[in-house]
């Protein structure tokens, strides 16, 4: 799928559906010049319905959807008849989506699985028909009740991608190098900052016929949890992963530092991200010898770390297993 087909969120201006009035209406019939009520009530206004689809992956769809109404409830009628109801939109989305009030920032609804319902704005009930309202003193009420109005908002969609591991680290640590190795996945890969900019899922195979998901999504920078480069549309996707694994180059002036910054980011967006498994993965390590890894070893943070090499296919067999370990330990 191309990079431009990949959306993450979406904002749409959603209205449920207003109920229809309840009847005032009266029996009338040859032999019944003066029947009680019969009016009926109102139908009710249709919802705005949020529902999984594990066959999507994107937000694509609603890209050009800016603005959903549900329709009316339609109103009572005479012989105690209910009004149809309004017709109700559906809203397909893929696991992991989240809605939230624009406005307000309250989370509506979450989709965890394939089929799950959310209703996110109710419809307005429909009115009660003059025939409520009949009692012992009051035989012929010329009353009913309006329909309830329906619910509007601003509704944000929001994907965080739903993996077992998510790679962590800077641009061009090597995360999508990584990932089109281990997996069949065939994402963007260049030497320029940022050529990520849309998370890629692979598969990748374990032993004895075993797999795991992981997501190599758009790189950090200092400062992403404040919106620099592509901050929090980043930091969003790692939510979903149970295992964490950060990436650092070995070239890297001081990976222990580097590393820490990558910490702090995830702490500053979400303390509860450290929380997660880690893994520390030292990249290109095909540039190093046995004594300097032993020199870098002494440096490294107390984090289960493996040193790699995705191009000369180093290390990557004890990385798998670093990484199946601490999924079962999530587990």
């Amino acid at each position: 799928m191309a990079a431009d087909n990949f959306v993450d969120y979406v904002k749409i201006y959603c209205r449920s559906g207003n109920g229809g009035a309840g009847s005032v209406h009266f029996r009338r019939e040859k032999y019944l010049p003066k029947g009680g009520p019969d009016g009926g009530d109102g139908g009710k206004g249709g919802d705005i319905v949020m529902v999984g689809n594990a066959h999507m992956w994107t937000l694509l769809h609603l890209r050009y959807s800016r603005h959903l109404r549900a329709g009316h409830g339609e109103p009572g009628g005479g012989q105690r008849s209910t009004g149809a109801n309004g017709e109700t939109i559906v809203i397909e989305v893929p696991l992991g989506t989240v809605a939230k009030d624009a406005e307000t920032g309250e989370v509506l609804g979450e989709i965890m699985e394939d089929g799950q319902k959310i209703i996110l704005l109710e419809g307005g009930r429909g009115g009660l028909g003059n025939d409520h309202f009949k009692s012992a003193t009051n035989q012929t009420p010329r009353y009913a009740q309006p329909g309830e109005e329906g619910i509007e908002a601003n509704i944000v969609f929001e994907l965080k991608v739903l993996a077992d591991v998510g790679l962590v680290g800077f641009p061009n640590a090597g995360k999508s190098t990584l990932l089109s190795v281990l997996s069949a996945a065939k994402p963007e890969i260049a030497d320029y900052p940022f050529t990520t900019i849309r998370p890629n899922l692979g598969i990748v195979a374990y032993r004895d016929n075993r797999s795991f998901v992981m997501a190599d999504i758009p790189g950090i920078i200092e400062g992403a949890h404040e919106g620099k480069g592509l901050g929090t549309r980043f930091l969003r996707h790692i939510e979903r992963n149970a295992v964490l694994l950060f990436l650092v180059p070995a070239d890297s002036k001081d990976i222990k530092n580097e590393y820490g910054i990558l910490l702090n980011e995830l702490q500053q967006y979400n303390p509860e991200l450290l929380d997660k498994q880690r893994v520390l993965a030292i990249s290109k390590s095909d540039l190093l010898d046995d004594e300097l890894k032993e020199e870098i070893e002494k440096e490294l943070p107390d984090v289960p770390h493996v040193f790699i090499s995705s191009v000369a296919q180093q290390g990557l067999t004890p990385l798998k297993d670093l990484l199946w370990q601490a999924l079962n330990r999530e587990m």
